[in-house]
């Protein structure tokens, strides 16, 4: 029976393994001969890990803006411009008697400003309204970019285009003129400009150097006859009404003669010194000023003048000062393009040290110089940029706000 026992006690284990949990069992030994192999436990299978959640996608890029794609687009033509593309933009000047076309290829031109010859024939004829549209349209077609072409065109004494019968069926009338058939009505203001505009738009005329935004009263001043002849308020509401009409008509308009003329002499012919308070500008003389800027937004500019004005500077005229300027951009928030009088004005000769009134116009910040003596000035300017005078980014200010200008009337879209 103890022989049996061990084989018993064998046969036992191995039904109990076969039968149960497969788990492992200790060993039998049946003496040294008993076999030692014991089974290997299976490894249970490890689990697959959670799979890692997938990354959002990004989301896509916001459309740009049509302010956006507007600034891209004239940071993309200002960077592609040489400095001498650059200075030539800063010049609107008066359209020269022969040559116009190639001048405005060969110097870049920002613009022409038309006088009356311009709308009359080497006789003295005045132009068809063919010949006239055709002359200007050569004036583009050789520009690179398209040109500012401008008239004073306020009514009254000074009308250019308007004189022209094969133009227009009568003379402009003047600001005064307007006001005593319209019988206080301010509409006929709107009236008026926009049906100016819209034939101006007509010939070429992209620019129209009005309204006159000065304030005065009295019949003796030198501004008088081409101003409301009203109080400031009165002003204001003349100027809001244009500015506006011609902005919804799609031509520029000029301020003009910041910081306000009041009673000063011909600047045509000498210096006029204002020694009139500050607040009298504050509350009278800016007041229309503020007016014509809110009403044109970015289609308006601001024409300085040449007085010298002595609660702002006392030293140079309003044209080349900085301090004047710092009162247009500061004091009443204006980013638009500012430029000067005609720098052929006797009243800026003594200041321009040996014919460089437009490097002290571009340094004092204008952005466009107006003048007759392009061929001079432009040379000068671009020295003065090149020996460190004028700062590369003082010129590429200008440029940009001129260029910007041209957008906002359409010119850089259409170039005509």
């Amino acid at each position: 029976m103890r022989r049996l026992l061990p084989a018993f006690l064998a046969l036992w284990l191995l039904v109990l393994t076969a039968c149960g949990p497969a788990t492992s069992a200790p060993a039998v030994s049946e003496g040294p001969e008993a076999s030692a192999e014991t089974e290997t436990p299976e490894t249970p299978e490890t689990p697959e890990a959670p799979a890692a959640p997938l990354a959002p996608e990004p989301a896509p890029a916001p459309e740009p803006t049509a302010e956006e794609l507007a600034v891209r687009e004239i940071e993309d033509l200002l960077s592609s411009m040489t400095p001498e593309e650059k200075v030539g933009q800063l010049f609107f000047v008066r359209c020269p008697a022969s040559h116009a076309a190639e001048d405005a290829a060969a110097y870049h031109l920002g613009g022409y400003l038309l006088f009356g010859r311009d709308f009359q024939d080497a006789s003295g004829s005045w132009l068809t309204e063919e010949a006239f549209t055709e002359t200007l349209r050569s004036y583009q077609d050789a520009a690179a970019i398209p040109l500012l072409i401008g008239v004073d065109e306020e009514g009254g004494t000074v009308a250019r285009a308007s004189r022209n019968p094969n133009l227009f069926p009568q003379k402009a009338r003047s600001p005064q003129a307007l006001a005593a058939a319209g019988q206080e009505d301010g509409n006929i203001f709107a009236e008026d400009a926009w049906e100016k505009s819209q034939r101006l738009l007509a010939l070429g005329i992209n620019v129209t150097l009005a309204p006159v935004a000065d304030v005065s009263t009295d019949p003796g001043d030198f501004i008088y006859s081409r101003a409301l002849g009203r109080d400031a308020a009165a002003t204001a509401e003349y100027v809001r009404a244009v500015v506006g009409a011609m902005k919804d008509a799609g031509i520029g308009s000029v301020l003009k003669h910041f910081p306000g003329y009041g009673s000063n002499a011909d600047t045509h012919t000498g210096v006029a010194v204002d020694t009139r308070p500050w607040e009298t500008f504050t509350d009278s003389d800016l007041v229309p000023f503020a007016a014509g800027m809110a009403a044109g937004g970015a289609a308006t500019a601001v024409l300085v003048s040449h007085n010298l004005v002595t609660c702002m500077d006392g030293a140079l005229p309003a044209s080349l000062s900085p301090a004047v300027h710092e009162v247009l951009r500061e004091e009443l928030g204006f980013s638009g393009v500012v430029m000067t009088d005609d720098l052929a004005m006797d009243a800026v000769a003594a200041y321009a040290r040996e014919g460089s009134a437009a490097v002290l116009a571009i340094a004092a910040g204008n952005d466009l110089v107006v003048t007759s003596d392009y061929r001079a000035q432009i040379p000068q300017v671009l020295a003065a940029l090149a020996d460190g005078t004028l700062d590369p980014s003082a010129i590429d200010t200008a440029c940009r706000r001129v260029l910007t200008w041209k957008q906002a009337l359409g010119l850089l879209e259409s170039g005509t």
